[in-house]
């Protein structure tokens, strides 16, 4: 069975394969990184609206107890949940773009050169967007759900 060090002896030239090997391992730290990142996002999210729900409690008894139906006081907090992905994704874009000014300007002090810029996509920051949208509802739909079910006679009596 061929392995990557068979490889690497194999087609070895100044060190390229070596430094392109190190490149995609720093790349995959990187991505691990972002991706607990992530995950604890989510989590405080998650925990954040369900800490929203229980200082609530009273006020979801009243809707229950005017009639708002389960599926209402969902919405409510899967709504509360949006608008923080979706602020919180613009913050970020924002944030991003007047971060690129200055790391512009020391790319082109450093390279002596005005060609190279960094920037952000359109597309990379829809897509920024819509995860930031799409994690806050996802952390947001277990205390949603938790708040839809409970009984509003109970959720009178609690202060």
């Amino acid at each position: 069975m061929l392995q990557i060090k068979d490889v690497c002896k194999e087609y070895r030239t100044n060190g390229f394969v070596q430094k392109a090997l190190d490149h995609v391992s720093l790349n995959l730290r990187d991505n691990e990184f972002v991706a607990i990142s992530l995950v604890v996002s989510s989590i405080m999210i998650g925990v954040i609206t369900y800490i929203s729900v229980l200082e609530r409690k009273k006020e979801i008894g009243i809707l229950r107890a005017m009639g708002a139906s389960k599926r209402n006081i969902s919405q409510v907090f899967n709504a509360e949940t949006f608008i923080i992905g979706l602020t919180s994704g613009l913050i970020g874009i924002g944030l991003t773009l007047l971060i690129l000014i200055p790391g512009n300007i020391l790319i082109h002090h450093l390279a002596n050169s005005q060609e190279i810029n960094a920037f952000l996509p359109v597309g990379g920051a829809f897509l920024l967007i819509a995860l930031s949208v799409l994690l806050t509802l996802l952390g947001g739909l277990i205390p949603a759900r938790k708040a839809a079910k409970s009984d509003p006679v109970t959720a009178l009596r609690t202060e």
